[in-house]
């Protein structure tokens, strides 16, 4: 990205929640095309909150959200799409009695109108990034393992054409070695020029992929920086040990390029 061109996703001072509680508190982040931003934190901390904030599944009660520079803030999420911004939500939620093919399809409706040359060149996209869906695109979706149900997942959020991709934990449950094989594919698309921002409740996976990282505590941003100098942080061991009220500004490590916020 130039020092003239906007963001990808510029997301300043966001507050939202459910109901009466308020679950982010101030958050803001950027992320530029080629590029991915690891959010980490535990359990609880409003990670897939902030996803379904960004995308426009939860209502922004204060902040903004801006896309290529232009404000999106309040965008129902199938707009969002059209523009965009694409999720692939925690735990897939596939249509376990479609196929593979049907599922990967789903994610050209807001793109229906499109020629339908273009879908099939998308389709086949799909199909050298995740070889084995061409295999099993007769197949239906709750008879995959649980990796080849993650790819499905990708796969369709890849057929709603996106420049913004939110991804919320796309290692959960899988096995190491297919961690790995997902893990090569989201590079892969970073590569291509995708604006990616990432979730992973798995710290150590987010932060060797991602460029650069936010540690999100509480529904807020405490340290953020560069992936690898928070990965070899001491703190975010702490933090992720639940003791973070201990940390103080001055225990951050010097020369690390990993900065506390608040």
């Amino acid at each position: 990205m130039t020092a003239s061109a906007p963001w990808a996703l510029d997301v300043r001072d966001l507050h939202t929640g459910y109901g009466a509680v308020t679950v982010l508190h101030g958050v803001n982040l950027t992320v530029g095309y080629g590029e991915i931003v690891a959010v980490v934190g535990p359990n609880g901390a409003g990670k897939t909150t902030l996803l379904r904030a960004v995308s426009g599944l939860l209502p922004i009660r204060q902040g903004r959200i801006l896309v290529d520079g232009i404000d999106r803030t309040g965008m129902p999420a199938e707009d969002l799409v059209r523009y965009g911004v694409v999720h692939v939500p925690e735990r897939r939620q596939l249509f376990m009695a479609m196929t593979v093919e049907e599922n990967l399809r789903l994610g050209t409706y807001a793109r229906r109108r499109q020629a339908r040359q273009t879908l099939a060149d998308d389709l086949e996209r799909v199909f050298r990034l995740f070889p084995v869906l061409r295999e099993r695109r007769r197949q239906l979706a709750g008879t995959l393992s649980g990796g080849e149900q993650q790819m499905v997942a990708i796969g369709r959020g890849l057929m709603s054409a996106p420049r913004v991709l939110l991804l919320d934990e796309p290692s959960l449950g899988l096995a190491p070695l297919i961690t790995a094989q997902v893990y090569e594919s989201i590079e892969q698309l970073r590569a291509e020029g995708l604006a990616i921002l990432l979730v992973d409740e798995n710290a150590e996976h987010a932060l060797r992929l991602a460029h650069r990282a936010l540690v999100l505590i509480n529904g807020r941003i405490v340290f953020e920086g560069e992936a690898q100098a928070l990965r070899a942080n001491p703190l975010l061991h702490q933090l992720y040990l639940g003791v973070s009220a201990a940390v103080s500004p001055s225990e951050t490590s010097q020369g690390t390029g990993v900065q506390r916020k608040g």
